[in-house]
């Protein structure tokens, strides 16, 4: 662990120097940005969720004089559209937006940069085109795995913050408490916004309140719009096991991308996306992945020393292939 003093901190906040919608298949329009130098190291950000929509705050940890830092928001979410829409709607068509991006932006190869959700997508991308990335950078890693999702809905976390497990499932009866997941993916699958507004917001509430060790985020109260995207598109990845095949593929398949560097930051404390997904993805990866537990952070990408992990690790990809 970096002693705090020296702990390297977000670039200061920049606006994008170009944005625009990228129409892709199923009738979705996304929103896609970018950052930094133009003629930089390409680099691709992608948010967690699924469903959360990137934030200003993914700009910051890249050199803006040394990176084209390039987000967009995933089907569904954010800024693109149909709002909260379920249909053609899947990692796999995800990973094909990817490709459509970085085909209509002219890159060959880039960096590929994604924590929870992000880290998933960043894997399934990957290991579908292995010669597209240049180096990836993962922060609480995800591998959506049934163990992984009845930690987080079934029995697991719900030991650690009972509270904040009793506030998410006082909504459901008895019967719906044997199942939290199908329980939320069935009431959120309402067509009626207003209908569905209380359980989407008591769904985010539930991550919300486990993020950062330091203080549960704010309520999605405040935002009952990225709530109603998040809630729907989660429940639809999660119900279908991110629509993987096998128990485990993105662990599987390390195998296609182990000659690519990784960087891995992994909050200690993290009881979202627990340690062992991150530490078995970096005993497969072998020597080419760096592996950081930060000692003093949960989940939550703003934390102090993940901030640091994360800026010294894509710092050092640019001094390698900047």
């Amino acid at each position: 662990m970096q002693k705090n003093k020296s702990r390297r901190l977000l670039f200061p906040p920049i606006e994008p120097y170009r944005h625009f919608r990228l129409d892709v298949s199923g009738g979705h329009s996304l929103y896609v940005e970018e950052c930094g130098r133009e003629d930089g190291l390409p680099v691709i950000a992608l948010h967690g969720g699924p469903g959360g929509g990137a934030s200003p705050m993914m700009r910051r940890f890249f050199d803006p004089d040394k990176y084209r830092i390039i987000l967009f928001d995933q089907r569904g979410c954010g800024r693109s559209t149909p709002h909260a829409s379920l249909e053609n709607n899947t990692t796999w068509d995800l990973v094909k937006d990817i490709e459509a991006i970085r085909e209509a932006l002219g890159i060959k190869i880039w960096v590929v940069f994604g924590g929870s959700w992000g880290s998933t997508l960043s894997l399934a991308y990957a290991q579908t085109h292995p010669d597209r990335a240049l180096a990836l950078v993962l922060r609480g890693v995800f591998l959506c795995t049934q163990a992984e999702l009845d930690w987080f809905y079934r029995d697991g976390a719900n030991r650690i913050f009972p509270d904040a497990w009793a506030d998410l499932v006082s909504r459901l009866d008895e019967q719906e408490k044997q199942d939290v997941l199908a329980a939320y993916h069935a009431r959120l699958m309402q067509e009626d916004v207003n209908a569905r507004q209380e359980d989407a917001i008591a769904w985010a509430d539930w991550e919300n309140s486990l993020i950062s060790i330091a203080s549960p985020e704010p309520s999605s109260r405040s935002n009952p719009a990225r709530a109603d995207a998040i809630s729907r598109i989660e429940t639809h990845y999660f119900v279908n096991r991110g629509f993987f095949e096998g128990e485990n593929p993105l662990l599987e398949n390390m195998d296609r991308i182990r000659h690519i560097p990784g960087y891995i930051a992994q909050g200690r404390y993290d009881v979202i996306t627990p340690p062992a997904a991150a530490w078995a993805i970096a005993r497969a990866w072998k020597e080419n992945a760096r592996l950081e537990f930060v000692f003093d952070a949960g989940h939550s990408a703003g934390e102090p020393g993940t901030v640091d992990a994360l800026v010294r690790a894509t710092d050092d990809i640019a001094r390698r292939f900047g």
